[in-house]
């Protein structure tokens, strides 16, 4: 039998978050589901003891598996990790920093249990300096005016997604993941739940400026063609421009005898243009890149090994495995 609920956490050096994580976790699990569920954490590289702390977790609690990979590699590809290994009805995506309170699975769960396949949630105050506030709020909103797909305001991975949409992601195999434009391209039907999204619990953010903006421009470059669209307007804007001076040059020529002096701005000019033709290049660049990256083929992670996973579901036969049986017993 399958869980109810698979819970996956990518854990990257949150040593100093586990215990707080794992007590209130497991309260808010055992409340709305009994025993139905179980825990997947990846280990994404973790330096800190985080490692050691998650096998001792595994050991002690039947409901946890453990996922170490070989290395880290990022955040995007250890919560798609977890969503392979995950062998519950539906899987909810959470953070290791308690910024995601397990509080609010109660009402996913709700939500999932009313006909919902998608509940995501939304992060309405945010408990973070001005500065990054303001960042996201003005991700958001450009990526939800430029993207080919509806993304909601101010949702982030915090989710939970039924088994359906779950297998409609195992199949998305891109490297780029923005696992929440996935999430709202794949479809099926979905709800948002507001949420007062608190400080981290203790230690460092692991998402430096660098991943966020690498998280961003995954998300403007794997769901729109909006920025190449905006190089070839560029392009145009500024060959017509210097076609109009030019003509313009031509005519004071022509009319007056004396052609403008000076052409201080025509440094200026030229300094404009090949700044234009570089950002193009660098979009178009950033495009191919990326197509670069898919054609390698290259898996999303390597696991260097699991902990939990023989001990239940992974040695019950399927369905199928069960009905081929007993066709063949007669």
């Amino acid at each position: 039998m399958r869980p109810q609920v698979s819970v996956i956490i990518p854990v990257y050096n949150e040593r100093e978050n586990l215990d707080a994580l794992t007590a209130r976790l497991n309260a808010a699990l055992q409340e709305c589901l009994d025993e139905s569920f179980e825990v997947v954490f990846v280990d994404d590289g973790s330096r800190d003891g985080s490692s050691e702390m998650l096998d001792e977790l595994a050991a002690l609690n039947r409901h946890y598996r453990v996922i170490h990979l070989s290395r880290n590699f990022g955040h995007q590809a250890a919560l798609q990790a977890g969503i392979d290994a995950a062998s519950g009805n539906a899987v909810v995506l959470m953070d290791a920093d308690l910024q995601d309170p397990p509080e609010v699975l109660t009402e996913f769960i709700a939500k999932w249990q009313e006909g919902f396949d998608v509940v995501y949630a939304i992060r309405a105050n945010r408990h973070e300096p001005i500065w990054k506030r303001a960042g996201y709020k003005m991700f958001y909103r450009t990526m939800n005016f430029i993207a080919d797909i509806d993304t909601p305001l101010d949702a982030g991975d915090f989710c939970l997604m039924d088994r359906r949409v779950v297998d409609a992601l195992v199949g998305l195999r891109e490297r780029n993941r923005f696992l929440r434009g996935l999430r709202t391209w794949v479809g099926f039907k979905q709800i948002g739940i507001g949420f007062d999204r608190p400080l981290r619990n203790a230690g460092k953010p692991k998402y430096t400026l660098r991943k966020l903006v690498g998280l961003a421009a995954s998300g403007y470059v794997g769901f729109s063609s909006f920025p190449l669209t905006v190089a070839a307007w560029l392009g145009l804007f500024t060959a017509v421009s210097g076609f109009g001076v030019a003509v313009w040059a031509a005519v004071e020529k022509l009319t007056r005898h004396d052609a403008p002096q000076g052409w201080t701005s025509t440094i200026a000019i030229l300094l404009i243009v090949s700044g234009i033709q570089l950002i193009i290049l660098g979009v178009i660049g950033e495009y191919l890149g990326r197509v670069y990256d898919e054609v390698r083929q290259r898996p999303l992670y390597v696991v260097s090994n699991r902990v939990g996973f023989m001990r239940e579901h992974e040695l019950r036969p399927t369905e199928a495995e069960v009905d081929a049986r007993a066709v063949a017993r007669g």
